[in-house]
């Protein structure tokens, strides 16, 4: 560089010298003379040439980074799409942190350090989502209306319910008193539904009667019957006693507060023992007159009509000492006593009418369904006009099936029953997402406890140790993810239920809650009212289950393609033969127990066993042998 210089300004000096010998050089805007017009203007593109180079910073280009919305308890699943990325993205951010990935599924909630780290280490940024504070839904419910005025009150008819065992004559008695022969239609001879009826007496006196089923399948029907009553008719056979069913209806009216009248029914047997069927009601709390309590006991014979009318004179008497009284012309208000579909009417409800006066063209809400009442039919199938309280009619009209037990109200048009219909829904819906959402922090509290205790003694090595120690111990589960685990061996049987009315259906599901096996598990892939359908046979074949009907029919060719794909069809009219068939195939589900027991030694040599093959059905296989050393 200083022999540059040095020849540069030797340069200079001999141009300054004698301009006239360079006028021909090539590049003559290197040796113009300083400030010169013509040094400016030749020599300023070539100042490379003549002063030292400065260096110029690169500016960078300014990168706007994504903007990611977080707050508070967000799963893995919402995080992922907050930044746009998929769940397995999400992982890969969270490696090399003390979080278990292996534990990590879509909908766990994480902590609000780890949904940063995702974030930052994703390069993006953060920010946090506004609270808005968000409108409470206003109640649009529909509720009881508050008492009505008692000097428009008038005397209505009593609702009594007839309760008692199985097979102690319960409907035998209701068809003597009405003059039918209800027994003689029910399958098995023994009341499967609740029914409601009307009955005039001879005095002129109305007594609206439910008759509940005796099995002990219909708890929950006995319990309705109860609720929706004002006195309750126990029955009690002379020759039996008080039984387990007896027992429970007892325990029904007491927790409704209804008062009992005790029938003591089929006395004219040889073998009848009113009074000591009186003593065993005693160890129950039911005191009769007799012996110095309030309970009404009458004899009768249900089958032979005698003393029927002492028992209905009582009913009467009991009525007028309650003072029961309705207003037949405030809204109407009723109870659901039995729902099922028929192929004509559509949804059908029976109904027992509490307050108002049933009409056609009424709108009506039940549950999370809603009617405008179409027809409405009395006990004989007959089409009437209206129905007053204390009356049982079957109304036709409804949108949706209600369950049975749901209150019945009159509401002012079809909107408004259409908004009472939505709050219910979105009330039900919310409860259930809290629920659910105590159920996940209840989850993930045990997962911490059980993460703490597995790393407590493990925290003595290093982070590769504990690595190596957590893949050894975790082998098994590391090698495939919740979704690709195999099948489990678990033993199942998926069944199908299908019945006629809403409590059918009920009383198998209560059934089928009671087991509690662990051998085998029972699965309940679908239930609902009406016949069998494609739908079912396909449902069936899909689970590898089987279907139960009660009380209803499957067509030639539902039947033919259910034993073309080997779904097993279980149709039942009885409700304790579907249960014991039920139990029977459970019992072909379970493996044999093996059992060896000693029970004498014939020599030193050896010893006599007897083994037993047992099924839970009760099927059990017996084989004795000798064994003898070689």
């Amino acid at each position: 560089m200083s022999v540059m210089s040095a020849v540069m300004r030797g340069t200079r000096r001999l141009v300054h010298a004698d301009p006239a010998l360079f006028s021909n050089f090539p590049f003559p805007a290197v040796f113009c003379r300083a400030g010169s017009a013509d040094f400016l203007l030749t020599c300023q593109p070539n100042r490379k040439f003549a002063f030292k180079h400065q260096k110029t910073q690169k500016v960078k280009p300014k990168v706007d980074k994504q903007e990611v919305e977080i707050r508070q308890g967000m799963t893995a699943a919402a995080l992922a799409e907050a930044m746009n990325r998929d769940f397995d993205h999400v992982l890969e951010a969270l490696l090399n942190t003390s979080v278990h990935l292996d534990s990590l599924e879509k909908d766990t909630v994480l902590e609000e350090r780890w949904i940063k780290e995702v974030v930052t280490r994703s390069g993006m940024k953060f920010r946090w989502a506004k609270l808005s504070a968000s409108r409470e839904r206003p109640n649009r419910d529909a509720c009881r209306r508050p008492p009505a005025d008692p000097t428009l009150l008038v005397p209505r008819p009593p609702v009594v319910t007839i309760m008692g065992h199985v097979d102690h004559g319960k409907t035998t008695l209701l068809d003597s008193l009405r003059k039918s022969q209800i027994v003689s239609t029910e399958a098995g001879g023994i009341t499967q539904h609740i029914g409601a009826f009307l009955v005039q007496l001879p005095t002129g006196e109305k007594i609206t009667f439910l008759d509940t089923p005796g099995h002990a399948a219909f708890s929950s029907m006995r319990a309705r019957g109860a609720n929706a009553t004002d006195i309750v008719v126990l029955v009690v056979a002379a020759d039996d006693g008080v039984m387990n069913q007896t027992v429970e209806s007892i325990e029904h009216a007491r927790r409704a507060k209804v008062p009992v009248i005790v029938a003591v029914n089929k006395c004219d047997k040889p073998h009848a023992d009113p009074q000591r069927v009186k003593q065993e009601l005693l160890a129950h709390d039911v005191v009769c007159e007799e012996f110095g309590g309030d309970v009404q006991a009458i004899h009768i014979s249900a089958l032979k009509g005698d003393n029927l009318l002492a028992l209905t004179e009582a009913t009467v008497a009991l009525a007028e000492v309650l003072e029961l009284k309705a207003e037949p012309t405030r809204p109407v208000e009723g109870l659901v006593i039995e729902s099922r579909t028929d192929k004509g009417k559509g949804p059908v409800t029976t109904a027992i009418v509490q307050q108002g006066t049933l009409k056609r063209g009424c709108v009506l809400v039940a549950g999370k369904s809603w009617a405008k009442v179409r027809f409405l039919f009395d006990e004989n199938g007959c089409a009437v006009r209206e129905a007053g309280p204390s009356t049982a009619v079957e109304v036709v009209g409804w949108k949706e099936l209600p369950s049975a037990g749901e209150t019945i109200l009159e509401v002012e048009s079809e909107q408004r029953a259409r908004e009472v219909v939505e709050w219910r829904s979105h009330d039900e819906e919310q409860r259930k997402l809290q629920e659910e959402q105590s159920a996940i922090e209840q989850k993930q509290k045990l997962h911490l406890e059980e993460y703490r205790r597995e790393r407590e003694g493990l925290s003595h090595l290093s982070w590769r140790q504990r690595k190596v120690a957590l893949y050894r111990a975790n082998k098994t589960r590391f090698a495939t993810r919740p979704s690709e685990r195999m099948q489990s061996d678990q033993l199942s049987l998926p069944l199908i239920i299908k019945g006629d009315v809403d409590g059918s259906v009920e009383a198998i599901l209560n059934i089928l809650d009671s087991y509690d096996a662990q051998q085998c598990e029972l699965e309940v892939v679908h239930f609902g009212i009406g016949d069998i359908s494609e739908n079912d046979v396909n449902m069936a074949e899909m689970f590898g289950g089987s279907i139960y009907g009660f009380n209803v029919a499957a067509s030639r060719g539902i039947e033919q393609l259910a034993a073309r794909k080997g779904i097993p069809l279980r149709l039942h009219s009885v409700i304790y033969k579907l249960v014991d068939q039920l139990k029977e195939e459970l019992s072909a589900k379970l493996p044999p127990l093996v059992s060896e027991n000693i029970t004498g030694e014939s020599a030193p040599h050896g010893h006599v066993t007897t083994a037993e093959l047992r099924w839970s059905g009760g099927v059990s296989v017996r084989s004795k042998s000798a064994f003898h050393p070689c």
